[in-house]
């Protein structure tokens, strides 16, 4: 049977923990200075704002302190934590306030560097810096201006499908759908990297997700050897996308595990499992019927529930072949359109000998429960002799394009 929950939820991004960000500002002068109640890359000499005590003279020393992380001209990124740097001399005390004089708990750090808040920042505010440095030359030096953050308007994110320290299915493509149309697909893609040890031949691929939101994919020419290191890179902070800028940089190392497959012959009706390419077991199973078909080519696993209820209705079955049922034990999940392996008890007999789900791969609850403890998260799970292949937007079905039209799909060929 199928059953479709509501759209396709890729696992959830991680939310970063407080980190001290290294990102660079830059504008044609270089960092983006704040002095004397401007923004201009210009620094304010001491005797314009020097506290009493410092150096006198007709050019004094030029301590600036600069904004990270900062895009979008003069802007910085919000929901992050904001590190003020100091350039020409050591930050004494910073005060960043808000709006009705609240103000950002920070830290100094041991060598008079660096601030770094303890909150993050928010969307659309206006905030007033306050920073006291000595300078190199001894002198007391004060420097204050006032920036704004971006609002949610003005960015775009990406939400991707690895976690960090993660193990994976040898079939996992990384994948990046954006909440936003991406309008300059090849600076996006710079903006992204995959490297792997051992390196392997890959390349990103551009397609909608199934609900119309821009997808980009990676994955290598072949399957990912098991024990593979793959870390993916994502530096789009202040990248360009039409009139929206990005802002997130991330970096998540997984490891590739053991290689589990499973191989589904509609005509044989079995369902045979591998482990590093040895058969571990064959399973008797009964798939789509006529007008209902399995989806033929291969599909990767996305996750895995030990109940669940599968209703028609969700996925525009009704009439004659209708069903609900509320407890359908040892679920599979391979497509978003509602494709699983799962224990189907109502068709004893069948297994092996007739084809009469909807679209799903049934079994005995025993073989459901068997394969369930096996299969996990990228796994490729590859039905032949069947009919319409399934789309490479339907889940993970990149694997079904021929190669060289996935490299294609890059925005780089």
């Amino acid at each position: 049977m199928q059953h479709s929950r509501e759209g396709f939820s890729m696992p959830a991004e991680p939310r970063p923990r407080r980190r001290r960000l290294a990102y660079t500002a830059l504008t044609a002068a270089g960092l983006i200075t704040l002095a004397a109640c401007s923004q201009s890359a210009k620094p304010a000499s001491a005797k314009d704002d020097a506290e009493p005590g410092g150096s006198s003279g007709a050019e004094p020393s030029a301590a600036v302190v600069s904004l990270s992380p900062a895009v979008k001209g003069e802007k910085v990124i919000a929901d992050e934590p904001l590190v003020i740097t100091a350039r020409g001399g050591k930050l004494a005390s910073v005060t960043v306030a808000g709006p009705g004089g609240a103000t950002l708990d920070g830290k100094v750090a041991a060598d008079g560097g660096s601030w770094t808040s303890a909150q993050h920042t928010r969307y659309s505010t206006t905030y007033t810096l306050k920073a006291q440095l000595t300078s190199a030359d001894g002198s007391k030096v004060s420097r204050s201006s006032t920036f704004t953050t971006v609002s949610k308007d003005e960015i775009f994110v990406g939400t991707y499908n690895v976690r960090q320290g993660s193990s994976v299915g040898v079939a996992l493509p990384v994948s990046v759908v954006f909440n936003k149309p991406v309008h300059d697909k090849a600076a996006v893609e710079r903006g992204l990297s995959v490297t792997s040890a051992p390196a392997v031949e890959g390349s990103w691929s551009w397609m909608k997700d199934r609900d119309g939101k821009d997808r980009v994919d990676y994955r290598p020419k072949g399957y990912w050897k098991p024990g593979t290191k793959v870390t993916f890179g994502m530096d789009l902070v202040g990248v360009k996308n039409g009139d929206l800028v990005g802002t997130q940089k991330r970096r998540i190392a997984f490891t590739v595990g053991t290689a589990r497959t499973a191989t589904v012959d509609v005509v044989s009706k079995t369902l045979t499992y591998r482990e590093n390419g040895k058969v571990v077991r064959s399973i008797p199973v009964s798939t789509g019927k006529e007008t209902f078909e399995t989806w033929n080519g291969t599909m990767v696993v996305l996750s895995k529930v030990p109940t669940i209820r599968m209703n028609s209705a969700t996925v525009g079955i009704f009439g004659p072949e209708a069903y609900d049922l509320g407890e359908v034990k040892w679920d599979v999940q391979l497509t978003p359109s509602g494709t699983y392996i799962h224990a189907a008890p109502w068709n004893e007999g069948k297994f092996g000998r007739v084809n009469s789900s909807h679209g799903c791969i049934g079994m005995s609850t025993e073989d459901a429960g068997w394969l369930y403890q096996r299969l996990d998260y990228g796994d490729p799970v590859t039905v032949v002799k069947s009919k319409d292949t399934v789309a490479s937007n339907n889940g993970y079905g990149g694997w079904n394009v021929a190669w060289e039209a996935w490299k294609k799909g890059s925005a780089l060929a």
